[in-house]
């Protein structure tokens, strides 16, 4: 590995490590806590190993237009910020990255907000964010020799998992919590061959069984624990600054699960701000499920209050975890950018999507927190008219067809979860009408639907 231009820091006592002496679960020997990537150089500004930010901003804008697999990759085009390789041939991509940022207009118009825009994560290759973070992993995997590679999972990490062992010729392993998981994502992973295992316990469990696993046998362990996800990743921040010419937006509000994304994203702004290739970092914010919301019980508790752990409830799977293992990194975050974290119902999750929905922009229930969140936070003042704000939506509309199809049908919901909101809801629903098949009945159904 790369060891001369990278090392682990230890998020708890601060321990420095090479790459390659981690332990299997990614965890500090000397007080359990998780690493993080770290590149020394970078530290003395004037040091030979620190990017030249000019430079670096016409390279990656130059690489758009090479011909080179690595160079069509929105993590690896930014590779001098990632130098985790030995040889960065040994990439396996499947040209994640690049995805779009979309202005969200009606949304925007609804919040009275000027600026309103997407980072649509769900359009990488397996359809979600996690891509980004798995080909980083995953090539360090298979540059240290492993021929097995292992996640827990709800759904998308297994998918992302499963499509880049594929690609780089190893055999992968998922564990899932029994009837917790979108059946649209396990089908990815089954479909690139992993071997799947459903246990009955939650996604907690999970993780905490295939800890015991990788300490027993040689498998690289895959979850966001792994501090090479996170490098990947970060990139998604390089591609919010470059979008915006390298002004960057005022707030950045992400969909809070395991917490590992909004900590690689924190990382990404920080990392730039500190190469001077951005002159401020935006504010962060994190949201919850109310139903999976320790980190937001965290911030609302006495700021000496214990982290507590909760049992996980919520339709939007992608963020049922109720032990995240990044809460610490992500609170740094937060607390660094001045940002918020709150928690937001089912009911306002499901609208949330729908509104997403209307602007021709389909994600997956997790996602959705973050239009439900901005608009809390609009309400309590917390976010101006006039600040540039970036939702980022982490997954594909068709990683959950069923909470879609389930919304529309009117059968997603139950009363209490529907109280208070029922006109709203039904604004938003639009199931399919069964008619005649004639072209009075179509065109009467159509005037009803206009009307």
């Amino acid at each position: 590995m790369n060891d001369n231009l990278h090392q682990l820091r230890c998020f708890g006592c601060g321990a420095r490590i090479r790459g390659a002496e981690a332990q299997p679960d990614f965890r500090c020997a000397a007080c359990g806590e998780l690493f993080e990537v770290e590149y020394p150089g970078w530290e003395q500004r004037k040091g030979p190993d620190r990017p030249n930010a000019g430079a670096l901003k016409w390279l990656w804008r130059e690489r758009r237009c090479s011909s080179e697999a690595v160079d069509h990759s929105g993590v690896w085009r930014f590779r001098e910020l990632l130098p985790i390789l030995e040889s960065f041939g040994n990439a396996v991509t499947l040209r994640e990255g690049n995805t779009p940022l979309y202005p969200l207009t009606r949304n925007a118009r609804a919040l009275g907000m000027d600026q309103l825009f997407a980072k649509h994560q769900g359009m990488n290759p397996t359809g979600s964010f996690k891509d980004t973070g798995m080909t980083a992993a995953l090539s360090v995997a298979k540059e240290r020799g492993f021929e097995w590679v292992a996640c827990a999972s709800t759904g998308n990490t297994s998918a992302a998992m499963a499509a880049y062992a594929a690609r780089a010729g190893l055999r992968s392993l998922v564990l899932i919590p029994e009837g917790k998981i979108a059946w649209g994502k396990l089908s990815q992973a089954m479909d690139y061959g992993a071997v799947t295992c459903q246990l009955n316990t939650d996604f907690d469990g999970c993780l905490r069984l295939l800890t015991e696993i990788v300490r027993q046998s040689p498998i690289y362990l895959l979850n966001s624990v792994n501090p090479y996800r996170l490098e990947g990743q970060k990139t998604p921040a390089i591609e919010i600054a470059e979008a915006f010419d390298w002004m960057v937006p005022d707030h950045v509000i992400v969909p809070g699960g395991n917490l590992g994304n909004s900590s690689a994203l924190g990382k990404g702004f920080k990392e730039m701000h500190e190469l001077g290739l951005i002159a401020r970092m935006p504010r962060i914010s994190v949201i919850q499920a109310e139903g999976a919301n320790p980190l937001s019980r965290f911030f609302r508790a006495h700021r000496g209050a214990a982290f507590e752990p909760v049992e996980a409830h919520t339709r939007a799977t992608a963020i049922r975890i109720g032990n995240p293992a990044s809460w610490r990194k992500a609170a740094r975050v937060i607390e660094e950018t001045g940002g918020w974290c709150l928690d937001v119902t089912e009911a306002e999750i499901a609208i949330a999507k729908a509104e997403i929905g209307a602007e021709g922009l389909g994600c997956e229930p997790a996602s959705a927190v973050t239009l439900a969140g901005l608009k809390k936070l609009r309400a309590n003042g917390r976010v101006a008219a006039s600040e540039s704000t970036v939702l980022v939506l982490t997954g594909h509309t068709l990683k959950d067809a069923d909470y879609t199809i389930d919304f529309h049908r009117g059968t997603l919901l139950n009363d209490q979860e529907k109280s208070g909101r029922e006109a709203e809801i039904e604004k938003l629903r639009r199931n399919a009408v069964v008619v005649d098949a004639t072209p009075a009945a179509v065109l009467s159904a159509l005037k009803e639907q206009a009307g």
